[in-house]
């Protein structure tokens, strides 16, 4: 195992997941139903419920729900402390069910941090977090994943020039608004907007050179 954790959850959570089915729709009603691209977890719900309760938040427990979104990318999971869910990446599966154990704790642990804390905001990774995950099983958690999640690749088709500076930015679609400069308006108009320094379309910077 990566890390130590609380042998009795991690080992309930696990025999749980043998039978996750991610891509199957959930028959339990739940406001991550209504986005029709989520897919609830009954099965999740449940371990989550279980370490919900061992940590002190039975209220938390009650409301709680774990879904997953294939639309998510690098990132591993999501917590919302407003609406008391949960969201992971289904790409957790492939790496391996000791991560998707580990990432619902992770995201579990921002819960009972805000749930402890009442209506005093706490920071995302700071001591209240750290000592839910200690609670949940995960001490010692690191603040982000180093998961091998492929990167989406992107092609930048727009380029637009400063005519000061000679700046490129490379954009993916086409810019809507006037944007000037920041580094030409704040050296020579005060950090405020300047139409000389507006950016212009151009050609791809390659085949304008050629």
């Amino acid at each position: 195992m990566r890390r130590g954790v609380h042998q009795l959850a991690f080992d309930f959570g696990m025999n749980l997941l043998r039978r996750i089915r991610p891509a199957e729709k959930s028959r339990t009603p739940s406001r991550a139903k209504t986005r029709k691209h989520l897919r609830q977890d009954p099965i999740l719900e449940e371990v989550a419920r279980v370490l919900l309760k061992q940590a002190g938040c039975r209220e938390l427990a009650k409301e709680v729900s774990v879904s997953w979104n294939p639309r998510l990318r690098t990132t591993a999971g999501l917590a919302c402390y407003r609406t008391r869910s949960v969201i992971l990446n289904p790409k957790l599966i492939e790496v391996s069910s000791e991560e998707v154990q580990i990432t619902l704790r992770h995201e579990l642990a921002h819960l009972v941090a805000q749930a402890r804390s009442g209506r005093r905001r706490v920071p995302p990774h700071g001591a209240e977090w750290q000592q839910a995950c200690s609670d949940l099983g995960i001490p010692n958690e690191a603040r982000c994943h180093n998961l091998p999640f492929k990167q989406r690749r992107v092609t930048r088709r727009y380029f637009y020039k400063c005519p000061e500076c000679s700046e490129i930015l490379a954009r993916v679609q086409p810019i809507k608004r006037r944007v000037a400069c920041v580094k030409c308006c704040r050296k020579y108009h005060g950090g405020k907007y300047a139409e000389r320094f507006r950016f212009r379309l151009v050609e791809e910077p390659e085949r304008a050179a050629a």
